[in-house]
Parts: C-alpha cells; structure tokens; sequence
C-alpha cells in the first residue's frame, strides 16, 4: 500500500514563477504568434546544439516531417525506422506518401540495429530515422558506416543531390543536451527533431524544432524553406508583414501550418534559462536511482558512460525474466503504492496502425525482449530524493510480489 496522501507523477512540467512571468510578458506585447521571441529561441537552440540552423515548429513529429518534405521524400520512397519506438517516428513517413521499413534494434539494446538498417536497404531507400530512446544518442557513427556502403543512392532533389547516402533524419525528441563522443544532439545526424512537449526536460507546452548540421546547402535557404512548410508556403510570416504597406506576400506552394508560437516560446526561453540546472538535477535523480536500484534483479539503460552522456530523459528499467504478465502486475503494483509508471514503448508492430500495413511483431524479437519486461519509473526535476528513495523499495516489494 502507499504512504498515506502519497503520490509520485510519471512526468510533470517544472513551471516557475520564470515562466510564467515570461508567458504573461508575451501576452501583453501584442505578439502571441510567431514573432521575436520564436526568433531568439531559435537563435540559442542553434548555438546551444552546435547546429548549422535551426527551425522552431509545433511539435517534434512537424519537425520529422519538414525533414523529410524538405528532403523532397514521398510516394515510391522508403524510410527505415526502429519497431522500438513511439508512432511519431514512422507516422512522419506515411504523411508524407513514403513507406516506413521497420527493423529491429541490436539484440540486449533500445536503439535501431545498424545491421538490420544494412539489410533492410533497397534502392527505394531515402532515409533512415534512429532514435535517441530516452536521452541517449544513438551511435551514429556506426550508422553512417553502414550508409556510406550504400552504392544506388540516385538523388531526387538538391538536397539529397548533397549527399551520396540515405539521409539521417534523428528522432532526438528526447535527447535536447545529450552528447556522444563529444558531440551534441543536433549537430550529429544530418537532420535531428527535438520536441519541447509537456513531458518533455525542456518545455513550450506543446513544440518542437528541428536542426541540421552543414552539408553544402546554404543554412539560411534551408530555413527560409522549412519557414514556408510551416506557414502554408507564405512567403511573409506575420512578423515580415507588420508595418504600413508590407501586406503583400505570395504563397510558394501549399504548404503546411505548424508553426511555433511566441506565447510557447517565451516558455521555452524561461526554460531554457534553467536548464543546466535541470539537466544537472536529472543526474543526480538517475544516480539516486542506480544506487538504490543495485541490489535488484534489473538491467538499467546506462545515461553516463565514458561514450556518451544522456540528457536522462527516461529511466528505463528492464526486470530480469519478467515477462508482459508480470510486468504489468508490477505497473499494477506501483500504482497501489501512489506512484505512476509508464512504458517506453509498446513496439510498432504491435499496434493496429502498423499491423495493418502488414507488419508482425514476431519478425521484431530483439524489440519485444526490451518491450515484455521494461518498466519505467517516473524522472522529472520535481522529484525529491526521498522520492526517488520510495520508489526504489516499492519497486522492490512489487517485484517480489508480482515476479
């Protein structure tokens, strides 16, 4: 049973008084909508991820399909994207007219196997999307070893006319501040989308944005373009058109609307004030974890090692020869204890989007042995270490319990 009155939340938003001050700031300059404040946050997410350039959108999942637009990817053309990952991932890939080819990811791990991206390529293949699961990149370097191999690249339009491999468009929705071998989310993949979500360690409420590192393309052409996807293919944003006779514009081609707002921005920039220090605290919350999490029969996803250092997004929990039964009797468990729990994620051949389109799970082994048994415990900068310590030993007792 829990503590009396006990409650631990999976992923709260941390909102101080900073923000909301920012947000009430933005309201009463008569810029809500996209306007200065967009503007700056994108200038420091640039400088802050060592991008070439830097795009604010509404979500994370506009910002995977700007890549892909921009990259001029549609009907006929195939994207390879993990089984392990949340919809967004290859959702993106069938709004756009391509079709998403799901591999799995290395066996004992939650990223894309890059030898099953090596087998999964065809001359239909334009890109790949990998995925930074819960904050810790994935090696991309071993991925562009596997692409440069790649012999029947023919390109489609100037942008892919940069490259002589399929494109890496990263799914870094959870990876804003991680690095790998010294280099920052963002400026690693070709493309990298970042999402500023609720759950999100960084948060406009609902946003994300999308980076890209130098290619040959001219940084500010490639932003004027994602600009226009976001807003209807319009070559004047609200901003370009304020002041007496600026009203004229043109649309460029019928574009999308999925532009970030100052209003979310201003959250966004308050946040972004804070956040060495939350990403700070979201490392010690994880070696909280660990310590307290040692002596039990679980595998945890490592967030610092020598490689890398993760943005400790999640706390993903594997529970040793658990399967799903068991590990739903856990979730179950904690509930019952007052503390809410999640898991990252129910693979794509496992829902009936992706069923449908003729994929099966059984063809996704290494995906469901992470799936069946891994559980994820609540990490968010509201956390005390008290709590930390709570569900360390509920966990405890419900795997003794349930497993």
């Amino acid at each position: 049973m829990s503590e009396a009155g006990k409650h631990i939340a999976f992923s709260p938003p941390d909102i101080t008084q900073a923000e909301i001050d920012a947000v009430t700031e933005a309201l009463q300059s008569g810029w809500i909508t996209t306007g200065p404040r967009t503007k700056e946050l994108e200038a420091k997410l640039r400088d802050y991820t060592g991008a070439a350039g830097f795009a604010c959108l509404n979500s994370a999942t506009a910002a995977l399909e700007c890549a892909l637009f921009l990259c001029g990817i549609g009907p006929g053309d195939e994207v390879i994207v993990p089984a392990y990952t949340y919809t967004a991932s290859a959702s993106c890939v069938v709004h756009v007219g391509a079709t998403p080819v799901l591999v799995d990811v290395a066996p004992g791990s939650f990223h894309i196997s890059p030898e099953a991206v090596a087998a999964a390529l065809t001359p239909r293949t334009k890109a790949v999307i990998p995925v930074d699961i819960a904050g810790v990149m994935a090696d991309y370097a071993a991925l562009k070893t596997v692409l440069e191999g790649f012999t029947a690249w023919e390109a489609a339009n100037d942008i892919q006319a940069c490259f002589t491999r399929p494109i890496i468009i990263a799914d870094a929705a959870h990876a804003l501040g991680a690095t790998r071998a010294g280099q920052k989310a963002g400026s690693v993949a070709d493309f990298t989308a970042f999402s500023f979500h609720a759950v999100k360690n960084l948060t406009t409420a609902e946003g994300g944005g999308l980076a890209w590192r130098e290619f040959g393309m001219d940084s500010d052409e490639l932003y004027s373009r994602a600009m226009l996807y976001s807003l209807h293919g319009q070559t004047k944003d609200a901003l370009h058109k304020d002041g007496a006779g600026n009203w004229e514009y043109d649309i460029a081609f019928p574009g999308y609307k999925c532009n970030m707002t100052d209003i979310a921005a201003a959250l966004g920039l308050a946040q972004f004030e804070r956040y060495p220090q939350l990403l700070a605290r979201r490392r010690e919350l994880v070696q909280r974890y660990e310590a307290g999490l040692a002596a039990l029969p679980v595998q945890i996803l490592p967030h610092f090692t020598d490689e890398y250092e993760s943005s400790a997004h999640l706390m993903l929990v594997r529970i040793d020869g658990a399967e799903e039964a068991a590990r739903n009797a856990v979730i179950e468990r904690m509930g019952g204890a007052g503390i809410s729990c999640n898991v990252h994620y129910k693979p794509l051949p496992l829902l009936s989007a992706y069923k449908n389109l003729g994929w099966a799970v059984e063809d996704f082994p290494a995906a469901f042995a992470q799936y069946e048994n891994e559980i994820t415990l609540p990490l968010h900068t509201l956390l005390s270490d008290d709590d930390v310590d709570y569900v360390c030993a509920s966990l405890a007792a419900a795997i003794k319990e349930c497993c």
